[in-house]
């Protein structure tokens, strides 16, 4: 895993809109610091919303395996018509 980028919090108040613009450019979260400790972390909408989806897909596995050790389950069509249409969500 790549360790983050950071930014002191001071800086985050004196610049704003140049993080922004930092932070839509590289898609990477930014981690911000005060006092030397993180504090926060900011990230482009979009990579949000895209952790948001495979966060979502992980969780609905890790359900599925929960259900097959348990003995349920469900059909293999139904299962990737759920992962397309989560998926299919962040297509543009």
């Amino acid at each position: 895993m790549k360790i983050p980028d950071m930014i002191p919090v001071t800086d985050l108040r004196q610049d704003a809109a140049a993080v922004i613009k930092r932070l839509r450019k590289s898609q990477d979260p930014l981690v911000v610091t005060q006092r030397g400790r993180a504090i926060a972390v900011l990230q482009d909408i979009d990579a949000y919303q895209q952790s948001e989806r495979e966060r979502e897909l992980l969780r609905l596995l890790a359900l599925g395996e929960k259900e097959i050790a348990a003995g349920k389950g469900h059909s293999l069509d139904s299962v990737m018509k759920e992962a397309d249409a989560i998926l299919g969500d962040g297509k543009s």
